[in-house]
């Protein structure tokens, strides 16, 4: 497992590598103007700077506890709901009708309303992030305790006949590798729709996060901050990618539910 990880690891760095070369490559040619195209170096040096001694460590942190917030809520609604529709069928009628009209809805369609509703501050950039993080996670969810094995459901009956035991024991192991399956893509959404509200909506409280420090560099017109901040974004949302496939590689795949990629 830790060698299929650090294989996993090179890889990525070293198309990473490939990436710097190439963006080194165009900033030699000289036909890219620097005001377009800071070279790499001058990007790593901004972001280290602005990480230490400026505000970007605050803002990332931030960013990070709103995301955890709306996603905390999220879990616990979309583990609600697919809950009542395991054992209810007209519930579960009324969680799929709900989910086929609000999943294909952008949060950026949303945000007339949410406006309306929460103004433009802290409770709005979450229910944002709670309305791209719970849909994903409730089809995630709702697939994995479907497609849970009637042998393991009927032995666990044979086990223990109490409902809660069952879904302790039975239900939710059986469908991690679908939780998590949908945390990746909550995730996904949920980074980039935070992004965006912070953009339009601005600073939220006194620093804000990482989209009002890109807003912030696109208006003094400074690239390389604007870089170093896409640079933040990307290398966080990685770092969160590995963890859930750390995790994914200490569940799914070690119980056997799930080959090794």
């Amino acid at each position: 497992m830790k060698k299929l990880l650090r294989y996993r690891m090179v890889q990525r760095l070293g198309w990473i590598c490939v990436l710097l070369l190439v963006w080194q490559g165009a900033v030699w040619s000289g036909r890219v103007s620097p005001l377009l195209l800071p070279a790499p170096r001058q990007v790593l040096v901004t972001f280290l700077d602005r990480l230490f001694y400026g505000e970007l460590a605050a803002q990332i942190g931030f960013s990070l506890a709103i995301i955890l917030r709306g996603t905390g809520i999220a879990l616990v609604v979309s583990l609600g709901i697919a809950l009542l529709s395991l054992y209810s069928k007209v519930f579960a009628s009324l969680a799929d009708t709900l989910c086929a009209l609000a999943h294909p809805l952008p949060a950026i369609a949303l945000l007339p309303l949410i406006i309306i509703w929460f103004g433009v501050g802290y409770p709005a950039v979450t229910a944002i992030i709670v309305h791209s993080t719970l849909w994903p996670l409730f089809l995630n969810l709702t697939a994995g305790l479907r497609a849970t094995p009637r042998v393991y459901v009927e032995c666990g009956k044979s086990l223990c006949s109490s409902p809660l035991w069952l879904l302790g024991h039975v239900y939710l192991p059986a469908s991690i590798s679908s939780f998590l399956a949908g945390m990746k893509i909550g995730w996904a959404r949920a980074w980039r729709a935070l992004i965006s509200a912070e953009m339009i909506f601005g600073a939220v409280a006194s620093s804000g996060g990482v989209g009002w420090f890109l807003f912030q560099n696109r208006v003094m017109m400074d690239t390389a901050g604007l870089f170093s901040g896409i640079f933040a974004v990307a290398l966080i949302g990685m770092l969160v990618e590995e963890l859930l496939v750390l995790a994914e590689q200490k569940t799914v795949v070690r119980w056997g539910m799930s080959a090794p990629q």
